[in-house]
């Protein structure tokens, strides 16, 4: 009786939380030069990252890190890891300039509040294009919908799927282009056809453990994303609460009056309120406050003595 091979042989998962993405170490085989890691979580973290790998490689040797997309949580650790083995990093084209000029508000981060350590771009991955890495062929799928230049990484051979912040066992990713008025819904519907159409044995996702009922999953997302479609103001509220919540797990506790002065200043917020609650909110300050003590209310941040914590 033959056993079945395990789709996830070589392959390393990292899981960390929400702060930071998962980081997906791809082992080296045969006459490789190297591991491959998939996304560097945030900068917070970063020099957990670097030990973490460094334990994952078991002595091996890092030959490179590619950016599924350039959000904080998934390249913050970058530079750390650049520093630490010396590696090039390799990320979806869109955002490539960007990066060499470091543009802080071109890559969101100045527009969502957030933090990210500078890092050096080697080169660029393109939707159709395929690298091999644990002796493995990796198609670059394009990825649009939760952030205009992500990408998945799909081995068909294994049916693995690495789908970023596209498709989560439970969800998927704010949509960032709708926060800026832009579409991105439709986008989020394509992406998650795409996958269907896949033949997927396993899908490891940017945040959660790796799952297999992919079926599920995507039921599942594209019923959350029929009610965004429906009503757009949901998405709004839903990201508002996201991007509060992200601030005070980079910060972990902060005074509410210094939380409420960020919200102010972050233009991301600043726009949501100006397109959903302008005519009906006093000030964006009040705004915000509204959201954090829901938060609070739903145990999922802390407030006491006037100092906000995450939970």
């Amino acid at each position: 009786m033959t056993s079945t091979p395990d789709p996830l042989d070589r392959l390393t998962v990292l899981e960390r939380g929400w702060l930071s993405s998962n980081n997906i170490l791809i082992h080296a085989a045969g006459d490789e030069p190297g591991a491959v890691l998939v996304d560097a979580g945030h900068v917070n973290h970063a020099e957990q990252t670097v030990a973490l790998v460094r334990h994952a490689l078991r002595g091996g040797r890092l030959d490179r890190v590619v950016n599924t997309h350039l959000h904080s949580d998934h390249c913050g650790g970058n530079a750390a890891l650049q520093r630490a083995f010396g590696v090039p990093v390799i990320i979806p084209p869109g955002a490539a300039e960007a990066v060499r000029s470091w543009d802080a508000s071109g890559l969101t981060y100045e527009a969502s509040g957030q933090r990210c350590e500078r890092f050096e771009v080697a080169g660029t991955m393109s939707p159709g294009e395929a690298f091999v890495a644990g002796g493995r062929r990796w198609q670059v799928l394009a990825a649009p919908g939760h952030d205009p230049d992500s990408v998945m990484l799909f081995d068909a051979e294994n049916g693995v799927l690495i789908s970023a912040d596209a498709l989560w066992e439970h969800g998927f990713g704010v949509v960032f282009p709708e926060i800026a008025g832009e579409p991105g819904f439709d986008d989020v519907g394509a992406v998650l056809s795409l996958i269907e159409s896949l033949p997927v044995r396993v899908v490891i996702p940017g945040h959660g453990a790796p799952f297999t009922d992919v079926a599920a999953a995507l039921a599942r997302a594209r019923s959350r994303l029929a009610g965004f479609q429906a009503d757009p103001a949901r998405h709004a509220r839903h990201a508002v609460k996201v991007l509060i919540k992200y601030h005070v797990m980079e910060e972990q506790h902060q005074p509410l009056d210094a939380l409420l002065r960020w919200a102010v200043a972050t233009p991301m917020l600043g726009a949501l309120w100006a397109r959903h609650a302008a005519h009906r909110s006093a000030s964006p300050a009040a705004w915000s406050e509204g959201f954090v003590r829901e938060l609070v209310s739903a145990g999922v941040l802390g407030l006491s003595d006037g100092v906000v914590t995450d939970r």
